[in-house]
Parts: C-alpha cells; structure tokens; sequence
C-alpha cells in the first residue's frame, strides 16, 4: 500500500515499546478522527505508522498549533496532499495529541531517572 516515509517496522516497534501508552493514545486518536478515511472499525492499529512519525516531532512542539502542523505535515508525507486536505481538519485530533503529549511530559518530568 503506503511506504513508510520516516520509520522502518523495527524502529516504529522500538518507539512503540520506548512510549507505550503515549503511542497507543497518539494512534487512537488518529484512528478515532479518521482524516484519511482508513478507519473500518477492526483495523485499530492503521494510523501506528502515522503516530510512529509524529511522536518524534512532538519533542518540537510548543503549542497545540505547532501539533495541527506536525500531524498535517505527516499525513501530507504519508498520502499526499490532496488526500491529507487541510491543516484546518487536523485541528480537533491535535488538541488531543497536545493534551496526551503535556500529561506525558509531565508524567516523565516528575519520575526521577
């Protein structure tokens, strides 16, 4: 189908395993706000590729908007932009992604290492 523009099967496993919960919210949420339309209800991990890319970025962000552009400039990569359409559309599930991603570093800020 789609080639993975950023992230080989090994490496997308080793992030999946490194953030664990933080990649299953990330890619539920994808999968729950369907923006590419690939959602056929027992396909739950079809936007994993897609979180296995973002997650890195997120490191970056600053603001839910910084989120809507990573998410949007990821799905452009993945499919294209046509199919991506746009960044407006990715508003909602960046919120999301933003919320999961703050409790996430405040989690992991506060757990000593």
């Amino acid at each position: 189908m789609f080639t993975d523009p950023g992230k080989s099967i090994a490496d997308r496993k080793a992030l999946k395993e490194q953030y664990g919960a933080l990649f299953n919210r990330i890619s539920s949420a994808l999968f729950e706000a369907d923006p590419i339309g690939i959602n056929f209800e027992s396909n739950t991990d079809e936007y994993d590729p897609e979180a296995g890319t973002i997650i890195p970025r997120l490191k970056g962000a600053a603001s839910v908007h910084d989120v809507e552009v990573i998410i949007h400039e990821e799905f452009c990569r993945w499919f294209s932009s046509e199919d991506a359409g746009p960044i407006e559309k990715y508003s909602a599930v960046a919120s999301e992604v933003w919320e999961v991603w703050c409790e996430f570093k405040k989690l992991h800020a506060s757990t000593p290492r």
